[in-house]
């Protein structure tokens, strides 16, 4: 097989904690630009409103956004935005850590070694939960793990009404059975590629990129 890398390939990424990795020069195609996430969080924002409007009842009025931690946070403050200007609701907006609801984190077990400890992020959920229809956000769809884990740490809060799933992609290899309310692009996979998401808000720029590891990786920088 040719070292070269292939068309459209960049350097080494960040991991989903925002390390260098060490000691791995994983080939990197570019699959989504700035652009094409633009306009998968407009039609995103557009499915949404039109899922949840009814005039007569006013369910816009009780939907609400929680991002995932790291990067469905910000994509949580896009689509926020995006409804905000359609139609004219300020959706209430959330972070959600779920670190220690995860099935993979290693302090389950007595504790990580030192190269593997999870990093926590804030959780911030300033209204209540009850008779909310939930929205979900996450860059990355793949065994579903993460959005188990997601819904779990979001009951600690309070009781939704619902829970909606929004996802900028979804890469397949479902574990359990959770299916996205909302959808970006699907972009199917094989089990040795990983997709990487990557936004201004976080990593200095908004692609989606596809990567092949040369060994295997670590369970938290893995999307699950």
């Amino acid at each position: 097989m040719s070292t070269n890398p292939p068309e459209g390939a960049v350097g080494a990424t960040r991991d989903r904690a925002g390390n260098d990795p060490v000691g791995r020069e994983p080939d990197t195609k570019v699959l989504l630009d700035a652009e094409a996430i633009s306009k998968m969080l407009s039609r995103i924002a557009h499915e949404l409103i039109e899922r949840n409007r009814d005039p007569d009842r006013g369910e816009l009025d009780r939907v609400a956004l929680v991002g995932i931690q790291t990067r469905g946070a910000p994509l949580a403050a896009r689509v926020r935005r995006l409804v905000a200007e359609r139609s004219g609701h300020e959706l209430p907006l959330g972070a959600l850590d779920i670190t220690f609801h995860r099935d993979d984190v290693h302090v389950r077990e007595g504790g990580a070694r030192p190269e593997r400890q999870p990093v926590v992020r804030a959780t911030s959920i300033p209204f209540s939960l009850e008779g909310k229809t939930v929205v979900l956000v996450d860059d990355v769809l793949y065994t579903g793990r993460t959005i188990r884990a997601a819904i779990d740490a979001l009951l600690d809060y309070g009781r939704p009404a619902r829970v909606q799933l929004a996802v900028l992609v979804d890469r397949g290899h479902r574990e359990l059975p959770i299916r996205p309310d909302y959808v970006g692009k699907n972009l199917p996979t094989a089990r040795e590629e990983r997709i990487q998401v990557e936004l201004v808000e976080v990593d200095e720029v908004d692609r989606v990129l596809l990567l092949r590891e040369s060994e295997d990786e670590g369970p938290e920088e893995r999307h699950v």
